[in-house]
């Protein structure tokens, strides 16, 4: 079955399916849906966790050797496993033969991008709509965000002004993970009072400055020599590239899109509107973007990110940072 994320919480109190597919290009609804399906699984007693990374590395065999393998004292797990391209590829034969016989010890957690569309009408898939739940995430639309973003104050008990709540959509862009951040930090701050314009002005950096979104420019715009300086300063300082990995994923696929919009002649302004870019700044260096690198710089590109991802959570012997480099090396590429 198919179910959107806020019905997700209702759907697990009735009982757990054996397997769950989380997608979209939204990493804060993405990972927020895979918490709530974890905490259910730790609830009904599946404690036992393994992760897999469907990139071109990984073995199948040793993901079905695990499904079939009987776990040890008969501790019931978790399988979980990302894919960073939206699609199974050479793990379809092992993912519907786990369907056509669930296991009641094993919940099977997919955790992809946005689903790639012929992977819709294949045989796992619709096994997958008969025995367990795909969670599709959309993109918050741009007029709905302010929306969202008030809903998300109040969650956390705080209470903003309508200039606040104006100024803090206009500052995060967008940016969910941004905005999920600067919230926290707002609840620190408020200490129960209500937030207005000074507190924002005050309180929130705008995201357009941070490092890592400026280090997003700069590969996008083919700076190399400038992104490898900002590498070696985000290195340095600690910084973690998962956050700036999110806005580039996001923007990656957003030319992607904008390279299929423009063969249909399609306008990359009206475009760029639609998908929620509104800033003149941004919307240049992509529209640039798009003009000067083809399809496949923007796919090697995304599987770039694979790694970085990768290397940043500690299944690759080389820094994430060496991966980002080799990324401003494509990027510049004419």
């Amino acid at each position: 079955m198919k179910t959107n994320p806020g019905q997700l919480p209702q759907l697990l109190q009735k009982g757990l399916a054996p397997v769950y597919l989380v997608s979209g290009d939204e990493p804060l609804l993405v990972q927020e849906c895979c918490d709530q399906i974890r905490k259910a699984a730790r609830d009904a007693g599946f404690h036992d966790r393994l992760t897999f990374h469907a990139d071109q590395q990984l073995d199948w065999n040793t993901v079905a050797d695990e499904f079939s393998a009987m776990s040890l004292f008969s501790e019931r797990r978790r399988i979980e496993i990302r894919l960073p391209a939206g699609k199974l590829g050479n793990g379809r034969q092992v993912m519907e033969r786990v369907l056509a016989q669930p296991s009641d010890d094993i919940i099977v957690l997919l955790i992809s991008a946005r689903l790639d569309a012929a992977e819709t009408r294949r045989k796992w898939y619709k096994e997958l709509q008969g025995k367990g739940v795909h969670i599709p995430v959309w993109p918050i639309d741009a007029d709905k965000f302010p929306g969202w973003l008030q809903q998300r104050a109040r969650n956390q008990g705080l209470s903003l002004t309508r200039g606040a709540l104006t100024m803090l959509a206009e500052r995060l862009e967008g940016n969910l993970l941004a905005a999920s951040q600067e919230l926290d930090r707002l609840a620190l701050l408020s200490n129960g009072k209500t937030i207005d314009e000074e507190v924002i002005e005050q309180a929130v950096q705008d995201s357009s400055r941070f490092n890592g979104f400026e280090l997003v420019t700069e590969l996008l715009s083919g700076r190399a020599p400038h992104a490898g300086k900002i590498i070696g300063v985000l290195q340095q300082e600690g910084e973690n590239p998962l956050g700036l990995l999110t806005v580039l994923s996001r923007d990656l696929n957003l030319l992607l899109e904008l390279k299929t919009g423009a063969s249909r002649n399609e306008n990359p302004a009206a475009f760029l509107k639609k998908r929620g870019v509104f800033q003149p700044q941004r919307a240049r260096a992509l529209e640039q973007a798009a003009r000067r690198l083809n399809p496949g710089q923007l796919h090697e590109a995304v599987t770039l990110c694979s790694q970085v991802d990768r290397a940043a959570k500690g299944f690759d012997e080389l820094s994430p940072w060496h991966y980002l480099r080799d990324m401003s090396v494509l990027l510049a590429a004419r």
